[in-house]
């Protein structure tokens, strides 16, 4: 039991670049034995393919031998001389020789019995031409030209049957090889496999391996991951392996408890911060909201009286159809003022209670109000502030064209560019000092008796929520280039509200 202990702590004490290159270091060796083992089947089906014809070269080397035995008979029984004998037993002696590769056993198998026919048909054969060379040599001329007839016609018999058996064995053979490439085809498939296998098998070894590895680096970024969250209460398991994890656990235990107490007293210091300016945050957006919510309330109700004694007298003077416009422009108004009281509003929600405000203005005024707009309808939908647009408008009409001498024009022009939005609203009026401007732009105007007329939203409010809403400093702009010569109030917006 202590040894295997020992042999397991020696094993953790090898440093991990060792245990990695004995791992790879094993699979590519196993690999190296799988391939060479599938290279020897390969090679040796191939040769197997290589020897399957041979019988057919053996047998179209019969028929040649056999051929030229009868060339060589017939040359000696021609012409009788020594060379032509010799050449015919040579010839006859390599016939013989090849014959000893033919069966001669009774089979029923078709192949066999060729064979032993061919052998049987052989040996009659090489009797009869040795009978012609004999009577050859004793001049007996009817007897050898006699058997030389005989061989002839047997020479025929044993081509045709050696045609025959090397026609079967071309057969048997072309199915043999076929079933060499079935088997090749097979064993390819079959290396594929098994060294998918085998690879796998690596892989999984591998993956042993390195898990007695990898596991304990894993636990340690699982442990540093819930320190990193605060929790100090965690550690690493204990361990006397001498590598670099058994290194890096002792160090990162260590770690662990040199910080808890010191985190801990750092989160109760940061917890109390936080809960400070989270106060102080919320103050800061309630003030905001109640800033908001006061301005927007301001609606002066003389001007609402003024707009409805204007109605009554328009229905007595006229019939009821311009007076029901009239009532439905003022109800369309004053909707706007108590819906979007506490809203932003789209610039087209804007635009429409500009354009009701200027006709009710028109009917108490006998249309001395001249109005022009020029609007990009494709920023109608951006939201704003609602009640900034017509603040602007009252303003031109109240401080710019009441009581000029000279024809009233008023012109709104609300253009898209890429990160804001321009609106600008200009008269030929009166026009304004600079130091006028500065108070307005300042916050400093006090309201006049000539707002007793108006709906109580002046300048004042409009600059004032446009900073809250969209928390930011310098949106309006008051251009005058002296007196009697016009105002024009610009206001840049970005495209995107401002915080609520």
């Amino acid at each position: 039991m202590e040894e295997e202990k020992k042999k397991r702590r020696r094993w953790r004490d090898i440093p991990l670049a060792t245990k990695m290159i004995l791992a790879v270091g094993s699979i590519m060796v196993m690999m190296l034995v799988i391939n060479m083992i599938l290279y020897e089947q390969v090679n040796k089906t191939i040769r197997r393919m290589d020897t399957v014809y041979s019988s057919n070269v053996d047998l179209t080397d019969l028929s040649a031998s056999l051929e030229n035995v009868q060339q060589a008979l017939y040359s000696y029984l021609s012409v009788k001389t020594s060379d032509s004998l010799e050449n015919y037993y040579r010839c006859e002696q390599d016939y013989r020789y090849l014959l000893e590769n033919l069966s001669s056993q009774i089979s029923s198998n078709p192949t066999k019995l060729l064979e032993r026919n061919i052998r049987q048909m052989s040996e009659t054969y090489l009797s009869l031409t040795g009978e012609g060379v004999a009577a050859k040599r004793g001049r007996n001329v009817e007897k050898y030209k006699e058997i030389y007839d005989q061989s002839q016609e047997l020479y025929g018999y044993i081509n045709s049957y050696i045609y025959q058996l090397n026609s079967q064995q071309f057969r048997n053979n072309s199915s043999s090889y076929q079933a060499l490439r079935e088997a090749l085809r097979y064993l390819e498939i079959s290396s594929l496999v098994l060294m998918a296998v085998m690879m796998g098998i690596g892989a999984l070894v591998l993956f042993a391996i390195t898990k007695g590895m990898i596991e304990p680096l894993a636990n340690l970024a699982e442990i540093a991951h819930l320190v990193g969250q605060g929790n100090f209460d965690v550690k690493m398991t204990k361990t006397d392996s001498l590598d670099e994890v058994g290194v890096v656990t002792r160090a990162f235990n260590t770690m662990v408890e040199s910080l808890g107490e010191y985190v801990v007293r750092t989160k109760e210091s940061m917890e109390k911060e936080q809960q400070m300016m989270e106060k102080e945050l919320l103050m800061k957006n309630h003030l905001k909201e109640a800033q908001l919510k006061y301005l927007q309330s301001q609606i002066n109700p003389h001007f609402l009286f003024n707009s409805l004694n204007a109605g009554v007298q328009l229905a007595m003077m006229e019939g009821a159809e311009k007076t029901c416009i009239f009532v439905e422009k003022m109800a369309d108004f004053f909707r706007y003022n108590v819906k979007k009281g506490l809203e932003d509003a789209s610039l087209g929600e804007e635009l429409t209670a500009v354009e009701n405000y200027i006709y009710i203005l028109n009917v108490r005024f006998a249309g001395d109000i001249h109005f022009t707009k020029k609007v990009d309808e494709s920023i109608m939908e951006c939201r704003v502030p609602s009640m900034i647009l017509q603040p602007l408008v009252e303003n031109a009409v109240n401080h710019g064209i009441r009581n000029i001498d000279w024809e009233g024009k008023i012109l709104l022009e609300i253009t898209g560019l890429e990160d804001n939005i321009l609106i600008r609203v200009k008269d030929n009026g009166k026009g304004m000092s600079e130091e006028r401007i500065r108070e307005v732009l300042d916050g400093c105007m006090e309201d006049t008796g000539e707002q007793s007329d108006s709906t109580g939203v002046g300048m004042n409010n409009v600059i004032s929520r446009l900073e809250l809403y969209y928390d930011k400093k310098n949106l309006v702009e008051i251009n005058s280039p002296g007196e009697n010569m016009g105002t024009e109030i610009i206001l840049t917006l970005p495209r995107t509200g401002g915080e609520k």
